[in-house]
């Protein structure tokens, strides 16, 4: 027996707004980071994932003291670690609006994706 489910504004709206983070960590970790170019970095990502549909507002902040703290090696620069990443995303989708984040868990010892809040106009 099958069950046909109705997908709703608000389940595509937190797909997309899954899509959005999964995008930006997975084509952003691994870029070359240090103190001078922290902050275009920060900005870089920011316009490459406001770009896609139904973004509305995206804040992303790199940890400065973990880049300082990697970053001291013989040639000045590290990895960006997913570690690193503090995101809060808006996301519309008609209706919906779905604010989610990126931030790391110290507990958990992982860069936690979670819905924040979840709105209908």
């Amino acid at each position: 027996m099958c069950i046909m489910m109705v997908i709703t504004d608000r389940d595509n709206a937190l797909f997309e707004a899954g899509i959005k983070l999964g995008a930006l960590y997975h084509q952003f970790v691994g870029s070359p980071v240090n103190r001078k170019t922290v902050d275009s970095l920060e900005t870089a990502i920011s316009q490459c994932i406001s770009v896609q549909p139904y973004v509305r507002n995206i804040i992303v902040t790199i940890d400065r003291d973990m880049v300082d703290e990697k970053a001291g090696g013989e040639f000045g620069y590290c990895e960006l670690e997913g570690r690193m990443l503090d995101v809060e995303a808006t996301i519309m989708f008609n209706d919906i609006t779905a604010r989610v984040g990126l931030k790391f868990d110290r507990e958990r010892d992982y860069p936690l994706m979670q819905i924040i809040e979840v709105r209908e106009k």
